[in-house]
């Protein structure tokens, strides 16, 4: 994006992720006591003073890594390889630290800008708990309490001295593109259907159900497009999330669906259907996002295995007929490539706006072919239509009696205008409201006001006579 990149690393739990927080003013890194919760790169864009810059949260970094920390190790490699001034954080409640030592001399190798920042010096002396990290000789080390935001003001200095000045269309632009958001359970390949769309090993892929606990945006082009490719936590039934973690993780992921406005969801072929499946579903058709179903691991199912699950899919999931379905195989890359030309067509429906004519001429053209039913001996008129917003798109409907049209015709609408407008993949809100009758409510008035004026009337002639 043409901004300078700032690397921050440093050993599991010493306040990584509070600090990206802080310095992009966001809450988007998932925080919590716990070591090990960050294993991905997140970037964000930061601003210190004057100064904009990218900020990239990394995992925790480790000796002896293998397995799920050995891939974590990785991504912070490549933080560090791309960072144009690094920001090795340690902890200063728990001092010097053997590990800290060790990696001080990788990072020293590496030639890059260096900073020592000491963090969680709060309700400490802070001249004296960074008294040891002198030792590392890689210069004054900083202190800061990133909990609490102090010290940022001594981290700007440093950063402006260090970092290198960004073009001005650079800090201007902001992350553009479609957002689309990957979804499913755990262990589906979220991350592998990521990973295969980019072509690099951007996130984190272990055969391990939870690898993925926060929510990564990836920014990136394609044939001149841009997209936001968000990685999410699967999600499973609320009744077997017991971990804390678990449940912030979640909401990250339902937050991620909510931002978005194409969501991929990945179901594991091989497995079939799930009731859960079902749920989450359930969920992103409520939230209103434009919806492609991507069933993973289609190639090593037999023909009567592909059978069972087209089956599946027509008895549990009949409320999304309107979405398409890709079958595809994340892991070798079969169908993913068409993933991307199905994104932007929903994405047309999502945005897409239509004058107020044409849906109102579409709207008398549904009633004269299948008409409203009688309520109360009264015909429910429907009388103007209107778009009402995007994301979905929502169309505004008025008319008399609306609040008794019957859920069987508000669908029988909903879909009419979908297949007449071609919108595609994604759900169509319809709002109903009732015009106002001017007369309700007068006709006791006036009824009262006939016999005041009849007894006048009669008393009148009483006096004549």
């Amino acid at each position: 994006m043409g901004l300078p990149v700032v690397a921050l690393v440093g050993r599991p739990n010493v306040g990584k992720s509070t600090l990206f927080n802080v310095l992009t003013r966001s809450r988007d890194a998932l925080v919590a006591d716990y070591p090990g919760l960050t294993r991905d790169r997140r970037y964000g864009r930061a601003q210190l003073g004057e100064r904009r810059f990218l900020v990239v949260d990394t995992g925790g970094m480790v000796e002896m890594a293998d397995g799920i920390d050995e891939m974590s190790m990785r991504q912070v490699d490549a933080a560090l390889q791309e960072a144009d001034v690094i920001l090795f954080l340690v902890d200063a409640r728990a001092g010097l630290n053997v590990s800290d030592q060790y990696f001080s001399e990788r990072l020293r190798r590496m030639g890059k800008p260096l900073v020592v920042v000491a963090n969680k010096v709060d309700g400490l002396r802070s001249d004296v708990v960074t008294a040891d990290f002198h030792g590392l000789g890689l210069g004054e080390p900083l202190p800061i309490a990133a909990a609490h935001g102090s010290g940022m003001e001594a981290l700007q200095s440093r950063l402006d001295e260090l970092l290198p000045r960004a073009d001005a269309e650079a800090e201007a632009s902001g992350p553009p593109g479609i957002r689309i958001a990957v979804v499913g359970r755990p262990n589906v390949g979220k991350s592998t259907l990521v990973n295969r769309i980019l072509g690099e090993q951007r996130v984190v892929v272990f055969d391990q159900p939870g690898t993925t606990r926060d929510s990564i945006d990836v920014p990136f082009e394609k044939d001149g497009k841009a997209y936001v490719l968000i990685d999410t936590a699967g999600l499973r039934r609320r009744a077997r999330v017991s971990e804390v973690i678990e449940k912030f993780s979640a909401i990250k992921a339902l937050k991620a669906v909510e931002q978005a406005e194409v969501v991929i969801y990945l179901v594991d072929a091989s497995e079939g259907v799930t009731d859960q499946d079902a749920n989450l579903l359930g969920l992103v058709v409520e939230m209103g996002r434009g919806l492609l179903i991507a069933l993973n691991k289609w190639d090593g199912l037999t023909g009567d295995q592909r059978e069972r699950v087209r089956r599946q899919i027509d008895v549990k999931l009949p409320f999304i007929d309107f979405a398409e379905k890709h079958f595809i195989s994340a892991l070798h890359g079969t169908g993913v490539g068409h993933l991307l030309e199905a994104v932007d067509l929903i994405h047309r429906s999502v945005v897409a706006a239509f004058p107020t004519s044409l849906l109102t001429r579409l709207l008398q053209e549904f009633q004269a072919d299948h008409q409203p039913p009688l309520v109360r001996g009264r015909r429910i008129r429907l009388k103007v239509a209107h778009m009402g917003g995007h994301n979905p798109p929502t169309i505004v409907i008025h008319g008399n009696q609306t609040d008794e049209l019957p859920g069987a015709y508000r669908r029988y609408l909903m879909n009419a205008f979908r297949a007449a407008l071609d919108l595609q993949s994604v759900p169509v809100r319809l709002d109903f409201r009732s015009s106002l009758n001017p007369f309700k409510g007068r006709k006791n008035e006036l009824t009262e006001r006939q016999v005041r004026s009849r007894r006048r009337m009669m008393r009148h002639v009483k006096k004549k006579r």
